[in-house]
């Protein structure tokens, strides 16, 4: 038990380690959540080691024997974590030697814990992200199911929150698809950013060991090994990619849960949730909150502040491996935990949502929404610049303000007094349907383009 509390760098010194640093510098309660990742890379590197002849096979299977038997302890909560060996990767080493005895001093060779941290944490990102994705593809199928039944809903687009153009509510809808799609390339990317695997390098200056770096790379399913030692172990680029990309999904996430409150606010009612997705108030009993969409809203900061903090910690350091690096961890598992579970009750509000079709209609018809399509009439049918057009549509406008009427409620004759060689056909232009049917430019919310995009849609996310 002595040797079990006793530093790897203990001969080195004079003195026992601080307690209060101790307690400060251990990671091991952050990082032991790469166990699987630490126990994989180092099975890899041992049959590396052995491939090469830099180890017997008779130890190598002793180190693997008693990585599996470690691992197994972890995953049944068996295993004692011990802050006096700072991090997941000495705690693993301290109890291979009590399981297999001195034979487990041969696992570090050719190894620093710089690269063997690095390895490890790529690894887990790479996991991550995947996860993500996959929790993003829930979610976008999710609108798109919601987007499928709400084609023929009409309701106003805004701009300035104020009324702008009648829109397909499912258009509407799939903009946030669009969103995430682009959240998914980015966590794909971050993939690819890491798929260098950096085992081999040492500390910073590489080793004059026989190694195959190349045959470590494809076991762990990396693409290569990664070009410069020095580098490797000063790179957290990768880190701050995914916060990055992270950090860009909370936007999105941000936005739509502070959309989902404005329309389900007394004021706008455009929609309304399931009970499951609202609490109540302690004191007001006819309240009902959408409190999870207030709380992803307020979550998205939390997220920013992880990149800022990564960032101001890189921006500093010279090359190459500095202890200020073991903030990495907490910081992206902290980012990583949020915005999954922001991804989850996004989806659950989502699935909960309930359109009030009849109001978003009747809002559809305020704020003059058609009045753009007024001013592209003019232009088509009477052989007018758009300029003009849009001056003869802005008269009609206050006309109808001037009256106190919808631009649906004028008839022909009051419409004929601010363009007098126009005849009934105009009439349909007024109606929000229609104006929502007509758009159909690529990308435009015309009912066509919207059911062909959500089939394409529907193909690309599996």
């Amino acid at each position: 038990m002595k040797n079990r509390n006793k530093t790897v760098w203990g001969d080195r010194f004079k003195n026992p380690t601080s307690k209060i640093f101790e307690q400060f510098g251990a990671s091991i309660d952050v990082d032991k959540r790469l166990f699987e990742e630490d126990i994989s890379g180092s099975i890899v590197h041992t049959q590396m080691l052995v491939k090469q002849k830099i180890i017997d096979k008779k130890k190598g299977k002793k180190i693997i024997f008693g990585l599996r038997k470690i691992k197994n302890e972890i995953v049944k909560n068996k295993f004692f974590f011990n802050k006096k060996h700072e991090d997941i990767h000495l705690n693993i080493e301290k109890r291979l030697f009590e399981i297999i005895g001195p034979d487990a001093g041969y696992l570090h060779i050719a190894r620093s814990r710089n690269d063997q941290v690095i390895t490890d944490f790529k690894l887990w990102i790479k996991k991550s992200s995947k996860e993500i994705i996959k929790k993003l593809n829930d979610l976008m199928k999710s609108f798109l199911i919601k987007s499928q039944n709400n084609i023929y809903t009409v309701m106003p687009g805004f701009t300035h929150l104020k009324n702008a153009q009648p829109v397909s509510f499912a258009h509407y809808l799939l903009a946030y698809v669009e969103m995430f799609k682009r959240d998914k390339k980015r966590f794909s990317n971050s993939i690819e950013y890491v798929n260098e695997c950096p085992l081999g390098v040492g500390a910073l200056a590489g080793t004059s060991f026989n190694i195959d770096r190349v045959f470590v790379s494809r076991k762990l399913g990396f693409k290569k090994p990664t070009n410069n030692s020095i580098d490797t172990v000063s790179d957290r680029d990768f880190a701050l990619d995914f916060l990055s990309a992270a950090s860009i999904c909370a936007v999105h996430i941000s936005r739509l849960a502070e959309e989902l409150i404005i329309w389900n606010s007394d004021i706008f009612r455009l929609i309304k949730f399931n009970d499951k997705m609202l609490t109540g108030s302690s004191i007001m009993p006819q309240k009902k909150n959408p409190d999870p969409a207030e709380l992803i809203r307020g979550k998205a900061g939390e997220t920013f502040g992880k990149l800022q903090a990564m960032l101001t910690t890189m921006k500093g350091l010279p090359l190459s491996y500095f202890k200020d690096m073991q903030e990495d961890k907490k910081l992206v598992f902290d980012c990583y935990d949020t915005l999954l579970k922001s991804i989850l009750v996004a989806n659950e509000l989502i699935k909960n949502m309930h359109p009030n079709k009849s109001r978003m209609l009747a809002l559809a018809n305020e704020g003059y929404t058609t009045a753009t399509d007024f001013a592209d009439y003019l232009v088509q049918h009477k052989n007018l610049s758009f300029r003009e057009g849009y001056k003869i549509s802005a008269k009609l406008v206050s006309y109808a303000e001037k009256k106190g009427k919808k631009l649906n409620e004028l008839s022909l004759n009051e419409i004929k007094k601010v363009k007098k060689d126009l005849n009934y056909d105009v009439m349909k232009i007024f109606d929000v349907k229609n104006s929502v049917k007509s758009k159909s430019s690529y990308g435009g919310t015309s009912i066509k383009n919207i059911k062909k995009m959500i089939l394409k849609l529907k193909k690309e996310i599996k």
